[in-house]
């Protein structure tokens, strides 16, 4: 297999590196960040995508923004860091990783809080390292729970990108896959292109390509014909946000994606870490949508095809109902038929 890709690198020279995913598959680039605000923009423009990736970058936005400040006086070091937290946390809003890592910042920062302020940038800089390496064996853990739910010469269909670069290392829905090959399973790769953004196309695709996986890319629309045909037999997906009672956000299309697999009984897997579960939310009815713009649906980069001044809807995320969902794939083990019940005894 190639080399695993660092979708995030921290330098020594005090700075935090991310592959741009905007020019992905034609240019691969490390883009360089030394502040809050950064990586907050780098979020933002989804330089950095996929929701435990976006937890781990921001971790590191606010160890950034420690070091820049590590030399002031301390009530401006305060004010400045705590400048930096909101900035990450408006960068987003639906992908939960980003605030359950902000949280754990901030956790880190009161127990912290006696330390000077180069020490305290030490310890946010530690605990961020921390967050890395514990997402790289989150996702190697739910890979090897997943793995035993696919069949040898299984044809998976994926939506959006929930490998390596929307992770740490080693990714969520395409974790499960790797750790099936990894295995010794002939596991075969369908690719939805993920409208508008393209994360399938060229993201997925591009991953699945690197490994020498089979991958087959095929566009949003073809996935219910696919399945009518018998050439799917399991759908495995990330999530960005599950409600506690095991309702599913995630990219766009996934809950077309699900209601197709039931239809045709194919299963319909969630890989999913704790990190992303949030119980605060009593179902997907209450997971915020995030809107993005119209130039990403009239057109793509430089090729513009949509007529000009037509409205435009650009909702992100959907919901899929948790009685979609065949189960849910954690780091702890495969919760089938996920409900308030079985989730909350993950905890």
């Amino acid at each position: 297999m190639a080399v695993a890709v660092e979708t995030l690198r921290w330098c020594p020279a005090g700075h935090l590196e991310m592959i741009d995913q905007t020019r992905l598959p034609a240019v691969f680039e490390y883009r360089r960040y030394t502040s809050a605000a950064e990586v907050a923009e780098g979020i933002r423009s989804m330089v950095v995508r996929g929701a435990p990736a976006i937890g781990v970058a921001a971790a590191y936005g606010v160890a950034l923004e420690a070091l820049r400040l590590r030399d002031f006086p301390h009530t401006r070091f305060d004010q400045e860091l705590d400048a930096g937290f909101q900035a990450l946390a408006a960068s987003r809003p639906t992908a939960v990783n980003l605030f359950w890592a902000l949280r754990r910042m901030r956790e880190c920062w009161s127990a912290k809080g006696t330390l000077d302020a180069p020490a305290l940038a030490a310890a946010l800089l530690d605990e961020a390292h921390a967050i890395h390496a514990e997402d790289i064996r989150i996702n190697r853990a739910m890979g090897v729970h997943g793995a035993d739910l696919l069949t040898d010469g299984a044809r998976v269909l994926t939506h959006c990108n929930a490998g390596a670069l929307a992770t740490a290392g080693h990714g969520t829905a395409l974790g499960v896959i790797r750790s099936a090959v990894e295995a010794g399973k002939r596991i075969s790769v369908i690719a939805d292109e993920t409208r508008p953004f393209l994360q399938g196309a060229r993201l997925t695709a591009w991953e699945m390509v690197q490994e020498k996986i089979p991958v087959t890319l095929i566009t949003d629309n073809m996935a219910g014909f696919m399945m009518s045909r018998g050439e799917i037999d399991a759908v495995v997906v990330g999530t960005d946000r599950v409600a506690a009672n095991g309702d599913v956000a995630n990219k766009i299309g996934t809950y077309m994606v699900a209601v197709l697999a039931h239809r045709h009984r194919i299963p319909f897997y969630v890989a999913c870490p704790l990190s992303t579960i949030d119980r605060a939310l009593a179902s997907g009815a209450e997971i915020p949508i995030e809107e993005r713009t119209a130039d990403e649906v009239t057109g793509y980069r430089d090729c513009q095809w949509a007529a000009q001044g037509v409205a435009v809807r650009n909702p992100a995320f959907d919901i899929t109902p948790a009685e979609l969902v065949t189960a849910l794939i954690t780091e702890k083990g495969v919760v089938h038929a996920p409900d308030r019940e079985k989730l909350a005894a993950l905890f």
